[in-house]
């Protein structure tokens, strides 16, 4: 499977789906659209891998690149592509999905639990999920979400967030969370955008985030690993 990852910051990266691709010997190709690369040809791949980034998806006049992003990704759902997007990827998936984007209720930030939706959204009997625990806790760092997309399967949400992930025809994976995270990916997204660590009900401080079990890095890369391999 040839994969193409398309990264928006430098300090954002592939994390441990990095990890992934490597292990299972994949072909990996990356667009740093940061830095003006360009992107690829629908032909030149499989799986989209869509990170995240601290822009609005909407943030054209500060990012040009945006609108080409989003053509791309319309083009790649669109000719029946395998994708996964991560917190602004997620936004982006949706968005190419039809559905609206826009600033959430709450901001999280930092290890935050989720919950596998109920019989109405069928994540606990989503066969992408099976086996997974019901509320892990896993780590946020966003302040916008979607609305569910038309046809979507509604797989987890959380106290503070509805949206948390979705998947569609079961190719297509939206998770607003960051299950690529090691502790070096924690780190520098303290490191640049620790400024937005602003007290409020979802937002831990940046001792609390460093404070946390390290073995939850072990159980959410094992959950990633797990969707990705499931996801057609």
């Amino acid at each position: 499977m040839r994969i193409h990852a398309l990264q928006h910051v430098d300090f954002e990266g592939l994390g441990h789906i990095g990890a992934w691709i490597e292990h299972q010997g994949h072909p990996l190709t990356l667009t740093r659209l940061f830095a003006g690369e360009p992107l690829p040809r629908l032909e030149d791949f499989d799986r989209l891998v869509i990170m995240g980034g601290p822009m609005n998806i909407y943030e054209d006049d500060r990012y040009p690149w945006l609108a080409e992003e989003r053509a791309l990704i319309r083009a790649a759902v669109e000719a029946g592509k395998s994708a996964i997007g991560i917190c602004l990827g997620a936004q982006l998936l949706a968005d190419a999905l039809g559905s609206k984007v826009y600033a959430g209720a709450n901001k999280e930030i930092g290890w935050w639990p989720i919950r596998l939706t109920g019989p109405a959204g069928d994540g606990k009997d989503a066969g992408l999920l099976a086996g997974l625990p019901e509320q892990p806790t896993v780590f946020h760092w966003h302040g916008d979400t979607f609305d569910l997309p038309q046809g979507a399967v509604h797989l987890a949400e959380s106290e503070g967030c509805r949206s948390q992930a979705f998947v569609f025809d079961n190719r297509i994976l939206g998770l607003q969370f960051h299950l690529e995270s090691t502790p070096d990916t924690v780190r520098a997204i303290l490191a640049h955008c620790g400024h937005e660590l602003i007290p409020a009900r979802y937002v831990q401080s940046e001792a609390e985030i460093l404070a946390s079990d390290p073995a939850l890095f072990a159980h959410i890369n094992r959950m990633l690993e797990i969707l990705l391999n499931r996801l057609a």
